[in-house]
């Protein structure tokens, strides 16, 4: 059997080589990977966004961790498609028109795939028909990341675009975004780092935060 102490650890520590090892046994094992992801992948991702959000940790551990993470999602996202098991939603993500940073929208993208959600990462400098091309997709929230005074109005362009449309949201989020601005745009949700992001993305699909 998996030792899910260890592997809850592994994922804490950012330790991928024990990750993924873990993981590939419990699927030599014929064990239920979904369960796996449920009990102890998923929360030892969420008690990562906890410990950063009490300053416990910070960016660099977090993708340390999540990309710890990753190496096991790599082995079980297959198994899971297959099996017709269905993620907690579809959610995109991508730096708005203009803005080339990405390691803050990556984080947020590692941290919803840690928390079960299927993520299409558009990458950065996205304008609106690439944001749109994802909804028809199946995107039911787009997540906007903006690093740079000078790009943050991109945002309220995709959110008028989206305006009214039944069954999409979207959550903004970046360095110089505030709850002030979210507000102002009106955003639908409103993520202060990445573990918020994804409680906002709950929020949005009326998932238990």
């Amino acid at each position: 059997m998996t030792d899910h102490e260890a592997l809850f650890a592994a994922i804490c520590k950012g330790d991928r080589n024990t990750v993924v090892r873990l993981v590939q046994a419990a699927v030599d094992a014929g064990q239920d990977v979904g369960q796996l992801l449920k009990t102890t992948m998923i929360p030892a991702m969420g008690e990562v966004g906890e410990r950063f959000s009490r300053n416990e940790i910070f960016v660099p551990e977090m993708l340390v961790a999540a990309r710890a993470m990753q190496g096991g999602l790599d082995i079980v996202e297959p198994i899971l498609a297959d099996s017709g098991h269905e993620p907690l939603g579809h959610v995109c993500i991508g730096s708005v028109k203009g803005d080339l940073h990405d390691i803050g929208k990556n984080l947020v993208a590692m941290m919803l795939k840690g928390a079960g959600f299927t993520v299409d990462d558009l990458g950065v400098d996205v304008d609106v028909p690439e944001f749109e091309q994802a909804v028809q997709r199946g995107a039911k929230v787009i997540c906007l990341s903006a690093l740079l005074t000078t790009t943050k109005h991109e945002m309220r362009t995709v959110i008028e675009h989206f305006r009214g449309r039944e069954g999409v949201s979207v959550v903004i989020g970046g360095a110089v975004i505030t709850q002030d601005y979210a507000t102002e745009i009106g955003a639908d949700g409103f993520g202060a780092d990445a573990s918020d992001a994804v409680r906002a993305v709950k929020q949005c699909l009326r998932l238990a935060a």
